[in-house]
């Protein structure tokens, strides 16, 4: 099978296209042919070494993986050969096939094509975990919403709006179910904010950009308003004033999905399911994506930190 392995962390100039041997499934396994692996901000930051968690070398990145079953191993009897499935690893999945735990794989219904799996696995889990677990929006709050053109930021939006609340972002988030726009790519974007949002201040802010836009962003929240850290896409990891917390009564809350995932498993199984079947009947619609094939993993790689990038970046090893 071909593979993009890395011999060290640390530049892109380490990883290559290579044929490997064929992995086969031990017990308790499964062999997945891989169909997609959509990628994210982290996928950068594994290839840097600068993640929190260190991946063993040689290494193959790409964790949101979707494909359909073509091995199992001794005592794997809920699944078969043949069905689609989704799985969230460290890595593995920028290759034509990936071994990975059976009990690590949720079953695709048909209708929801890998594609689409693939790329709301991790982010559609994400902007959920965040708004109903660690936020608690309730309907009639205002949410700004960061990164709206990435996918997480474009799931907070649908699941924010859905659930009731009037969420203030840019223009690319209009047809998703924002109610009014704000460009923060201008130097003093407050005022504009000031003027859409209900008395000039918002509820809840869902940020997974970082950086400059934190501070102001902060400064926006209502009393009692609390502040997503979903994560840092910009690259730089701002610091905040904590005075500002005192005077607004507000919480900032980091929003760690993993933590979910080990925490209550059953739980966030249910809730992928769900996502899944809101996606499959048209309640969600799925991310908006741009696909690479193998051959151009360096690309979409680099693709997942470039700024103005519509949709989540899908490395697709059949594709031509």
């Amino acid at each position: 099978m071909r593979a993009f392995v890395g011999t060290s962390l640390g530049s892109l100039d380490h990883f290559a296209l290579q044929e490997l041997r064929t992995p086969e499934p031990g017990p308790g396994q499964m062999r997945i042919r891989v169909e997609a692996t959509a990628l994210g901000f982290v996928d950068g930051l594994m290839v840097q070494g600068r993640y929190q968690i260190t991946p063993p070398l040689p290494y193959v990145p790409g964790g949101e993986i979707a494909g359909v079953i073509d091995a199992v191993g001794a005592g794997v009897q809920a699944m078969a050969v043949g069905q689609r499935v989704v799985t969230w690893q460290l890595g593995g999945g920028l290759a034509e096939q990936a071994v990975v735990d059976a009990n690590d794989v949720d079953v695709v219904d048909e209708g929801l094509g890998a594609v689409a799996a693939a790329s709301l696995l991790v982010d559609y889990q994400t902007a959920h975990h965040a708004l109903f677990d660690v936020a608690r929006i309730g309907a009639g709050e205002t949410a700004l919403v960061l990164g709206a053109a990435g996918g997480v930021g474009a799931a907070a939006v649908q699941m924010a709006a859905r659930a009731g609340l009037r969420v203030e972002k840019r223009q690319a988030a209009l047809a998703l179910g924002a109610h009014d726009t704000v460009d923060y790519s201008v130097a003093d974007w407050r005022p504009e904010l000031k003027r859409k949002a209900p008395a000039g201040m918002v509820d809840i802010v869902f940020d997974p950009i970082g950086g400059a836009t934190f501070e102001p962003a902060f400064r926006s929240l209502g009393k009692e308003g609390r502040y997503l850290v979903v994560g840092f896409a910009s690259g730089s990891i701002p610091s905040l004033p904590v005075n500002l917390a005192l005077l607004k009564n507000a919480a900032l809350l980091g929003v760690e999905v993993r933590h979910l995932l080990s925490r209550d498993p059953a739980k966030a199984r249910r809730v992928r399911h769900a996502l899944f079947a809101m996606v499959k009947a048209g309640h969600l619609k799925a991310p908006r994506v741009v696909t690479f094939p193998l051959e151009r993993t360096r690309e979409a790689l680099l693709a997942t930190s470039a700024r103005g990038r519509l949709g989540k970046v899908v490395v697709v090893p059949g594709a031509i």
